[in-house]
């Protein structure tokens, strides 16, 4: 076990910016293959960026939620599959140390190990000695093509008929990968469906979802008193992910800016398409809608931090705002690149033009179960009039 000097904040969102260079030459190769370049890999996990969420006892830095919002808006700004595999594995990483220690020590035995999730139940465990058998099969299991751990969702059958939702962590090797993947966006993410037949899973692998996700609650006793476990994982979800978002609206700013000195509007008389009010009127909007994205994002990530540094319980309601942040950075950050896509005209059609990618990157993450706009919304709403979530993932 080793314990290191963490970097700041400022120096990990550094090394996310200096990485943007290198994601970007390798995009287009992502959609082709359907996975992460093993360039990509190797300079996020160089720069650190996967130890963000680790135990400081395995090198890890404990990172608060607004560095790592801010390190994944980065990455997603060079490529939305790149800030999108890596959300998911940091939270896996924070989902691994809910586990019990020994079972920590195995996992991050490597210290440059890779780990993937899914927080759908597509499975079913049914308790056996010393653990349960495993069946199921998932799609969107990101990261799995990179990782050599898995966190999966499923239900855990009990002996009178009922079903209570639990997390396993499996060795990815043990895991049937279909090559499925075959989608209009964030195709580098290679969000592939995975099987398990028959797998056995030990029981010091398993998380019992309700107590953590609504009571924070548990099974290792290292991590305990680190502040980082103390937030309850749908808030620290919904941060992290909504920087993805606000990552591709930062991207499609910069891509329309790039061409605009270049760009007329087509069967008019403007030579310059930045003299014409339409386009002021176009980017003035898109930068306000960018703006609240971050907004929503930032409020998310420093109420987590706060909240942890002070010690203070979460309310269903606190608890519902976290899920309409996420919501309403996806559909703020949506809306600022639909605008700008609309305002480049039809050479952004073009399979070398980025613009095109980040319209269908940000139109994969907005139909996301967890980011849906409308989903999230609603899910506030509810709660506001005093109803129940309707959900467990809050």
């Amino acid at each position: 076990m080793t314990t290191i000097e963490a970097p700041t904040s400022a120096q990990l969102v550094r090394r996310a910016t200096e990485l943007v260079p290198l994601i970007r030459r390798h995009a287009a190769w992502q959609e082709e293959h359907r996975a992460l370049h093993p360039e990509v890999l190797r300079g996020v996990a160089e720069a650190g960026l996967m130890k963000m969420r680790v135990p400081a006892r395995y090198g890890g830095f404990e990172s608060d939620v607004r560095t790592v919002c801010e390190v994944i808006s980065e990455l997603a700004r060079g490529d939305g599959s790149v800030g999108w595999t890596v959300s998911t594995m940091t939270i896996s990483s924070w989902l691994a140390g809910l586990l019990p220690d020994q079972v920590q020590d195995e996992i991050f035995a490597d210290p440059d190990v890779r780990i993937g999730s899914s927080v759908s139940p597509n499975g079913v465990a049914v308790p056996t000695e010393g653990g349960v058998v495993l069946n199921g099969r998932w799609p969107f299991s990101t990261g799995v093509l990179h990782s050599q751990w898995f966190v999966h969702s499923a239900v855990l059958a009990g002996p009178d008929g009922e079903f209570t939702p639990v997390m396993l962590a499996v060795p990815t090797a043990e895991l049937t990968v279909v090559d499925d993947w075959h989608t209009v966006g964030l195709r580098g993410t290679g969000s592939v469906t995975t099987v398990a037949e028959d797998l056995f899973v030990p029981e010091g692998r398993i998380l019992p979802m309700i107590p953590l996700v609504l009571q924070n609650r548990h099974r290792s006793e290292l991590n305990a008193g680190s502040l980082m476990w103390q937030a309850p994982f749908s808030p620290i979800t919904a941060a992290g992910a909504a920087a993805v978002p606000l990552g591709l609206a930062k991207a499609a700013r910069e891509a329309f800016f790039e061409k605009l000195p270049s760009r007329k509007i087509a069967y008019t008389h403007y030579e310059h398409q930045a003299e014409a009010p339409l386009t002021h009127l176009q980017v003035a909007e898109a930068a306000m809608k960018i703006d609240e994205a971050e907004f929503h994002v930032r409020r998310a990530a420093e109420q987590v931090d706060d909240k942890v540094r002070h010690g203070e319980d979460w309310s269903i309601e606190e608890r519902a705002l976290a899920r309409m942040e996420m919501g309403a950075a996806t559909r703020r950050a949506k809306e600022a690149v639909d605008v700008l896509n609309t305002a480049s005209g039809g050479s952004s059609i073009y399979s070398d033009q980025p613009m095109q990618r980040i319209e269908r990157d940000i139109q994969t993450i907005s139909l996301h179960g967890v980011l849906h706009p409308d989903t999230n919304l609603e899910l506030y709403g509810r709660v506001l009039c005093g109803l129940e979530p309707g959900t467990h993932l809050i």
